[in-house]
């Protein structure tokens, strides 16, 4: 039997729905459910990671039919670069947060019983590989309501909190409005690849060879976009990823958050330049603009939050629209006939994909060893905690330097992959681009500066200074398989930072398949040490160099100042004459945002108020001071809510035929017969 990149990954999904299986049957043995299941998850996500990776270094595209489904609607599997990709990003972060869930699903036992986790946690990544490799129209909606399913239970699991149900319930919601969309889309492009006379257009590879009209395609591009763009938690969409994300169990929330929300860049791109493939312009100024918005307000949206995962729940929207940004420049640049430059911006789109999903899943890790810690997620009931966790602690903070794009880390590099790709291209015809690409390069920096702030809000609070809540918990460090999955996460941002040139080449196939070049020629010119994206004489960049520099003045700072005997001179802290500092004379993570709520404080809705306690008839002096702020996203204002109350609003108005008398329900019935006697003559 032949091994092949779509077997070896078939294979891996056997192995979780086997897993399942298993989980059924050692449910009264939780301890070994646990190890058992979470092993099984490493060694599928391995298998994924292998096929993934030759598929897309080989360059294959390898097709199956499974004789499954509805009868004569067989389910059509198919690997390729693209998917490839997709899939090595899934397996890669999935394996680490497997190895870092045999020790924080421990912390449930005792509590709850987690059989109902490990089954979903399996079906969950079983239906993101399914979505990737479906090659139909069929298998793909199938697949995404697994998908969406596994993911709805996984954040219902501590289902006795009321906010848990509200979160599950409001992603359920968009999470369906998004599908019935994509469905149209489908709908759209399967009835025009054969005329509506048959369901063989229902096949990706039908939907290819349509020439669609440029109205069809539009209708078909905008319906999947807004499927996607709601399941991707693209703004005004985003409401779901805030609420679901944060109450979720912290290594769900690592996958949701880190590569649940690229299925749907996986579908946008898959649909926009394999399945439609020519489009206008207009087409990416409507996805890059969309993805500037959601960058700008993703990370004002973290800056303002107190509650740790919530902080990188809205983060998650930031990422997507730096991707977005991506994706949309290349849709310019190929409608101009620019296809050196389009690759450029996919690249950078494609490796932000790969880099986001593994900071922002070290970071939920990291923020759930803290979690698993001290049973807290407001930062302002923390500090301190890098002497009780110094490896959380140094873990996270490479998390917080990746997600702020510094070098030598990951972050770094696809956004300046994406600056180049502003920056390198020349004057573009319409009026609106050439307002559009400036204003893009400079949000981005807007929004990398803003970044950088709130991470450092993040570690700062979190980590530094002293324990700001009321009673310290006994906090202890995470537990080995813990610290693995965080390590491996935290050595793969390293080295896609400092050997960026190996994951280019690798994955350079994928624009020349769907934009028609490469960046590797480029790019590559002076060997693997330099990053050249456009041409040696623009600019380049080494991640190498940099790193090695960094090190260098590392250890130069450590040996002048560790080898010479009394260098260091410790002293107490600078308590500006106020006697002992405490946890109440320092930051906050509210004061810290204050600044920048003051700034921009006009896109959201923010109530403040400080409520006097007087000192008896002293009313000078209050005897207790309380400060209350409440900062919420317009668009529950703007979108939400009219559509809330008009909802209800049709339901009272329904709810009078509900008139309770059987006279009534005769008439209706009477009423409908005639009118359908009426019609059919």
């Amino acid at each position: 039997m032949t091994v092949t990149p779509i077997g070896i990954v078939s294979s891996a999904i056997l192995l979780l729905f086997l897993s399942v299986l298993l989980a059924s049957l050692l449910k009264n043995r939780q301890s070994l459910l646990i190890n058992v299941s979470f092993i099984m998850a490493s060694v599928s996500s391995l298998l994924g990671i292998a096929g993934g990776v030759w598929a897309v270094g080989g360059a294959f595209t390898i097709k199956l039919i499974l004789p499954l489904g509805l009868p004569d609607l067989p389910f059509h599997l198919r690997i390729d670069p693209l998917a490839g990709f997709f899939i090595t990003v899934i397996c890669l972060l999935s394996f680490f947060v497997s190895v870092y869930s045999i020790g924080y699903i421990k912390g449930y036992l005792g509590r709850r019983p987690v059989t109902r986790l490990v089954i979903f946690y399996n079906l969950f990544l079983a239906g993101m590989l399914m979505v990737v490799l479906a090659d139909d129209a069929l298998f793909f909606l199938i697949s995404w309501e697994v998908m969406a399913a596994a993911s709805y239970f996984l954040v219902m699991f501590e289902d006795e909190r009321i906010e848990n149900r509200r979160a599950a319930f409001l992603y359920m919601i968009v999470a369906h409005v998004g599908a019935i969309a994509i469905l149209l889309s489908f709908g759209v492009m399967a009835g025009l690849a054969t005329g509506f006379e048959s369901f063989n257009g229902y096949t990706f590879d039908a939907m290819r060879e349509a020439q669609l009209p440029l109205s069809w395609a539009t209708a078909a591009f905008l319906l999947a976009f807004f499927g996607f763009a709601a399941k991707a938690g693209v703004v005004p969409l985003h409401v779901w990823l805030p609420e679901a994300h944060p109450v979720a169990p912290s290594n769900v929330s690592a996958l949701m958050s880190g590569v649940m929300l690229k299925t749907a860049i996986y579908g946008m791109v898959r649909v926009t330049f394999d399945l439609i493939g020519t489009y206008p312009w207009w087409w990416g100024a409507i996805v890059l603009i969309l993805g500037l918005i959601s960058a700008v307000l993703g990370v004002l949206y973290a800056l303002m939050q107190n509650d740790l995962k919530r902080l990188l729940a809205y983060s998650s929207v930031e990422n997507v629209g730096i991707i977005l940004i991506g994706i949309g420049a290349s849709m310019i640049f190929t409608s101009f006939q620019m296809p050196l430059l389009a690759a450029l911006a996919l690249i950078a789109g494609l490796y932000h994909t790969m880099n986001h999903a593994m900071f922002k899943g070290l970071l939920f890790m990291g923020a759930g060893s803290v979690l698993h810690a001290t049973n807290e997620r407001n930062m302002e009931q923390m500090g301190g905690l890098i002497h009780r966790m110094p490896w959380t602690a140094a873990l996270f903070l490479i998390g917080c330097v990746s997600i702020s794009a510094l070098p030598p880390f990951n972050g770094f590099v696809s956004e300046w992959l994406m600056f180049q790709a502003f920056l390198l291209s020349p004057a573009l015809p319409s009026p609106l681009l050439k307002l559009l690409i400036p204003l893009g390069a400079a949000l981005l920096a807007l929004t990398g500066a803003l970044a950088a702030a709130c991470f450092v809000k993040a570690f700062g609070v979190t980590f530094l200074g002293h324990w700001r809540g009321h009673h310290m918990p006994r906090v202890h460090e995470a537990n080995w398989p813990m610290r693995t999955g965080m390590i491996l996460a935290a050595l793969t941002c390293l080295v896609l930072g400092v050997l960026p040139t190996f994951f280019i080449d690798w994955m350079d196939i994928i624009p020349e398949q769907l934009v028609g070049t490469k960046i590797s020629a480029s790019s590559g010119v002076y060997g693997w040490l330099w990053l050249a994206p456009v041409a040696r004489e623009r600019a380049s960049y080494s991640g190498t160099i940099v790193f090695i520099g960094i090190l260098l003045v590392v250890v130069a700072v450590y040996l002048i100042l560790h080898v010479k005997p009394g260098a260091i001179h410790r002293a107490p802290i600078w308590d500006c004459g106020f006697g002992k500092l405490n946890q109440r004379m320092q930051y906050s993570a509210t004061a810290f945002s204050m600044p920048l709520r003051r700034i921009f404080g006009f896109l959201f809705i923010i109530r403040e108020r400080v409520k006097l306690s007087p000192r008896g008839l002293y009313t000078a002096v209050p005897k207790r001071l309380n400060y209350y702020l409440r900062v919420r996203d317009r668009s529950w204002g703007w979108l939400y809510r009219p559509i809330v109350e008009f909802s209800f609003w049709v339901s009272r108005q329904v709810g009078r035929l509900q008139q309770g008398r059987i006279q009534a329900y005769l008439i209706y019935s009477f009423i409908t017969i005639i009118v359908l006697l009426v019609l059919s003559k």
